[in-house]
């Protein structure tokens, strides 16, 4: 887990959406891959989904095996953290697996956007992987935290099963 870099005291924000953080990714990468020889696989959630694409779309050699977002910003918030769209989305080039819950109410990250994201990536391997059940009924700030569908909220297991199940079945 990378956290939000020391240069950076205010947060991500729209750092997010630079080459500078790309770079900084890279750089993890490269030091993960010193320590192991095991395929490196960058997930986001939620406004995560925003710096995987755009490190994934940026990094043409030395970058992920892989990408896995989850509850994808598809619209701009007051956060102003821009989207996957606007990071780089139809640019990637690895396995990209886009996973979303088809009761996700946060006004930035809506079920209904799922569909839309998948048909924008252009890898050759790629999948949507739609989830129902759980918590539900969550609304305003509520509906972005972690206690709701957008945090997957009960199904945790299974999401995440399901997610290393598709890594696992990389080529």
């Amino acid at each position: 887990m990378v956290d939000v870099p020391s240069d950076h005291p205010g947060g991500f924000g729209r750092y997010r959406m630079t080459e500078s953080h790309a770079a900084d990714i890279a750089a993890v990468i490269a030091a993960l891959r010193r320590r192991a020889a095991v395929p490196v696989w960058l997930i986001g959630t939620s406004k995560g989904t925003v710096s995987a694409v755009n490190v994934a779309a940026r990094l043409k050699s030395g970058g992920a095996d892989g990408v896995v977002i989850t509850s994808s910003v598809t619209r701009d918030t007051r956060a102003g953290v821009g989207t996957v769209f606007d990071a780089g989305l139809e640019d990637l080039r690895v396995p990209t697996l886009v996973g979303h819950h088809e009761s996700d109410a946060c006004i930035g990250t809506p079920g209904v956007d799922a569909r839309a994201l998948i048909d924008r990536v252009r890898t050759a391997r790629k999948e949507l992987l739609l989830f129902r059940g759980g918590a539900g009924g969550a609304s305003g700030n509520r509906a972005c935290g972690p206690h709701s569908a957008h945090g997957y909220y009960g199904i945790d297991d299974e999401v995440v099963t399901a997610i290393a199940a598709w890594i696992k079945a990389a080529p």
